[in-house]
């Protein structure tokens, strides 16, 4: 049982009525089966298989590596445990930067071997024309403005966005949500900024490191949970410890089967 009471499945339309309603939208990265069974029975509202897997499951440096495949694969999986829970895929980098039509192409590909509910691209005004495309294809599409970690290069590093107001946030919003994305994200940005880019437009913001204000809130799963432990951003509640608690099972179970403990009779066939 959730604690929203009996779980229903998310649509488009009801992550899109929540704001209208003024009800939050929660919603965290999955990558397996197991992962996202937990979180949909838990009630989480949406799940996005994001390119952070490329950190917290393949070890990569950057997001940047993460192909189309990793990303197909993991949705697949998360699919099979996420019933109920709106399911968003990221599309990486690379996939989308190269032309409209291979960009639609991408997206169209993605859906369909995954069986998301939608996708998520990185960008605001810039991306407008793709997003048009993709929506007119019958894809659903969320948006990524602020702080945007594929662009990381481009833009010089890890900046928090919006310090010196909220008018390019403002175009970029207003860019997509004429283009037809159904949300968009905001990452990386002063609580005020994404406070009045959220009150500004009709779909729902998601926020991560973007305070309170947003619709809703986003964490990549391996944080939230205290798995992924190489570095910690501020913008992160741990809600469990949960790389302690692994090891030291993990260091109990290497000291039984060293000692002969383990197995006992109670996990032998006798």
């Amino acid at each position: 049982m959730s604690v929203h009471g009996e779980i229903s499945k998310k649509t488009v339309n009801t992550i899109i009525g929540m704001k209208e309603k003024g009800e939050k939208i929660t919603c965290l990265t999955a990558y397996d089966y197991t992962s996202a069974k937990i979180l949909d029975e838990a009630g989480i509202d949406l799940i996005l298989v994001g390119d952070s897997l490329g950190m917290v499951i393949n070890g990569y440096e950057s997001t940047l590596p993460v192909t189309i495949e990793e990303i197909i694969y993991h949705t697949k999986a998360v699919r099979k445990g996420a019933k109920n829970s709106f399911l968003v895929a990221d599309m990486p980098f690379g996939s989308y930067q190269c032309g409209q039509d291979e960009a639609v192409a991408n997206c169209l590909r993605v859906v369909k071997e995954s069986g998301a509910n939608g996708i998520k691209l990185e960008g605001g005004a810039e991306i407008s024309g793709i997003v048009r495309r993709v929506v007119a294809a019958g894809v659903n599409v969320m948006g990524h403005i602020g702080l945007k970690p594929q662009s990381v290069n481009a833009m010089g590093g890890y900046k928090i966005q919006g310090k010196n107001g909220p008018e390019q946030l403002i175009e970029d919003a207003a860019a997509l949500e004429e283009a037809g994305a159904f949300s968009f994200v905001i990452e990386g940005v002063t609580s005020k900024s994404a406070e009045t880019v959220t009150k500004k437009v009709k779909i729902p913001t998601i926020g991560i490191g973007a305070g309170k204000g947003c619709d809703g809130q986003i964490l990549v799963f391996h944080d939230i949970f205290g798995i992924y432990t190489d570095f910690r951003p501020k913008f992160v509640k741990r809600y469990a410890n949960l790389a302690k608690t692994i090891r030291d099972a993990a260091e109990e179970y290497i000291k039984d089967v060293k000692s002969g403990v383990f197995p006992g009779e109670e996990n032998s066939f006798l």
